[in-house]
């Protein structure tokens, strides 16, 4: 007997993933997620009569003899489930479904769903979604691809064929090759693509046929079901359930498992045992998310593949993402081996890097993988909410290097002790359930502090600036003069000595005042009256006269390899001190 094999399914925010599941069970799940978008993970078993039922006509067409008991479907809201079932035993998602919008073409979360696929050396099917939205399709409700295409008019077949290719160019530029279905000759070669409609539900029976049959012929001896062997799981989440208590709704993708059977989870604490006190299914194309009581039934023993419900003591501290095995024997070496893969998940080190948090251990291991790729230094990362430690910690990280004093919270609270220190220390939060726009907001404030730093070192030095002094605008002539003047170029501020085009000192600037108030700095364009010390209008200074800040000339070539940007002015001013 072999097992159903198990389907991630992965790709951009609101390309249709729950979608094309909603329109092979029937169901609307996808109705009852905040903004449409999916915000847990969840499992649903579609079994070989339903695959049947939708794809008979291209079953036969391909000749296959449909042995496994049905697709096992994962739904994912970012890639954390998928990194956490690939890990556990190398192998634990069999198949996946990238789905990508044809309108849309290859989105952020397209490119880290095909380098985790990559990584993973995990086969999948494209399913090139929302089919109906090119213009003039005419919806075949339903239908096969290979018979809707036929109904289409020829300028519809031709953008279609033209939204393909631009998909199969951008997915080449990963090193992958593709092709849609009915021009592939070998698809353990090439990558099929399907297109589809969740909507119109056509290219749906091409999409079950496909999955179901290259799983079985090409992974007949993965899909072993080992019925004997000791069962293992991975926890997608845990919950509440009224008259249950805490319950945590898992994969099992080998062997066995009972109720009754003692078994090790993952807790933040680490590995810790407990024994099932009901094992709870849900009925065929029922959604593990979507289904209430009367949607499961209580059953003594499954085999995997399976999505199940276990009720046990003590779940409260249970970490999505984390291994359950059976452990009737050897429970102490179980122990140890759960606690080494949460230990393996998390960091703790004293050199300098930011501090991640995350909620589950796959979203954990997305993040981290992410950070290495990009080269972030990761000082500690582990499950559970932002605390009011992590901001202290990071605010001593940001006093010796500003760069790597922030915090990453995925999908994980931050409690309000912990927001108002951030605040107080200026510790930065970075929040997101999509984990590529955590390092994009990274890097986004990263560039705006190395352009700080870059105006603070440049601080210590007299800006370069000119100025003019307007006519008719002296409003005291000495101690100190005061005149209203235009400032041509650079910046102005209090404190700054001036001197004229002929490099003689014209005293120093007291004061500026604009509209009446007084200011720290005058941005180029603006005019404002300002203060001089130990100079007098008709002296040492005239109306209408052009004056400069006086820059030592050693200070004008350091701002010059700060990066100084107007380098005409600092040479002019050069010239003059010369």
């Amino acid at each position: 007997m072999i097992r159903s094999p198990i389907i991630c399914v992965l790709g951009h925010v609101d390309h249709g993933k729950t979608a094309i599941l909603d329109s092979i069970r029937g169901s609307t799940v996808l109705e009852g997620e905040p903004g449409k978008i999916t915000q847990h993970v969840g499992a649903s078993f579609i079994p070989t009569k339903t695959i049947k039922e939708q794809s008979k006509e291209i079953i036969d067409k391909y000749g296959y003899d449909l042995e496994i008991p049905g697709l096992l479907f994962i739904d994912t809201p970012g890639h954390q489930a998928f990194t956490s079932l690939r890990k556990r035993g190398g192998k634990t998602a069999d198949l996946a479904v990238l789905v990508i919008d044809i309108m849309q073409g290859i989105q952020p979360q397209t490119k880290e769903a095909i380098e985790i696929l990559k990584k993973h050396k995990c086969p999948f099917i494209i399913a090139l979604n929302k089919i109906d939205m090119i213009q003039g399709w005419r919806p075949n409700k339903g239908e096969s691809f290979t018979k809707t295409i036929k109904k289409q008019s020829e300028r519809v077949r031709k953008r279609l064929e033209e939204k393909t290719y631009d998909t199969i160019g951008e997915i080449a530029k990963h090193g992958i090759n593709t092709n849609r279905f009915d021009k592939v000759e070998n698809p353990e070669k090439t990558i099929i693509i399907i297109p589809t409609s969740a909507e119109t539900k056509e290219g749906i029976p091409e999409l079950l046929m496909f999955l179901a049959g290259l799983s079985q012929r090409y992974m007949k001896k993965q899909l072993n079901a080992q019925e004997e062997t000791t069962g293992e799981g991975t926890i997608l989440e845990v919950k509440k359930v009224k008259g249950l208590g805490t319950t945590i709704d898992t994969i099992i993708f080998k062997g066995k498992i009972k109720k009754g059977d003692k078994i090790v989870i993952g807790t933040k604490e680490g590995a810790k045992e407990t024994k099932i006190r009901a094992l709870l299914k849900p009925k065929e194309l029922k959604e593990m998310r979507e289904a209430k009581g009367k949607d499961f039934k209580r059953v003594k023993e499954v085999t995997a593949a399976e999505g199940i419900k276990i009720a046990a003591p003590g779940l409260e501290e249970a970490i999505a993402g984390s291994p359950v095995i059976v452990a009737n024997e050897d429970t102490e070496e179980k122990k140890k081996e759960v606690a080494k893969e949460i230990k393996e998940a998390t960091i703790e080190n004293q050199s300098e890097g930011v501090i991640v948090k995350a909620d589950t251990i796959g979203s954990l291991e997305g993040i981290v993988d992410l950070f290495k790729d990009k080269e972030i230094p990761i000082r500690r990362a582990e499950i559970g909410k932002v605390r009011r430690r992590d901001v202290t910690e990071a605010k001593t990280i940001k006093e010796k290097n500003r760069y790597l004093g922030g915090i990453f919270a995925f999908n994980t609270k931050i409690l309000e002790e912990a927001e108002k220190k951030a605040d107080e220390f200026k510790v930065p939060i970075f929040k997101s359930d999509i984990i590529y726009k955590l390092e994009e907001e990274y890097e986004e404030w990263k560039k705006e502090e190395e352009q700080r730093e870059k105006e603070e070192k440049l601080e210590k030095y007299t800006y370069p600036a000119k100025l003019k002094i307007l006519p008719e605008h002296t409003f005291r002539k000495s101690k100190p003069a005061i005149v209203g003047v235009k400032l041509l170029q650079g910046k102005l501020k209090p404190g700054y000595r001036l001197m004229n085009k002929n490099g003689k000192e014209t005293g120093e600037i007291k004061s500026i005042q604009k509209d009446q108030k007084s200011v720290k700095l005058l941005e180029q364009g603006e005019e404002a009256a300002i203060s001089i010390k130990n100079v007098t209008v008709g002296r040492q200074i005239e109306e209408g006269e052009t004056l400069y800040t006086d820059v030592p000339v050693d200070e004008t070539y350091e701002l010059e390899r700060k990066g100084f940007k107007n380098k005409q002015l600092i040479r002019e001013i050069r010239s003059i001190k010369r």
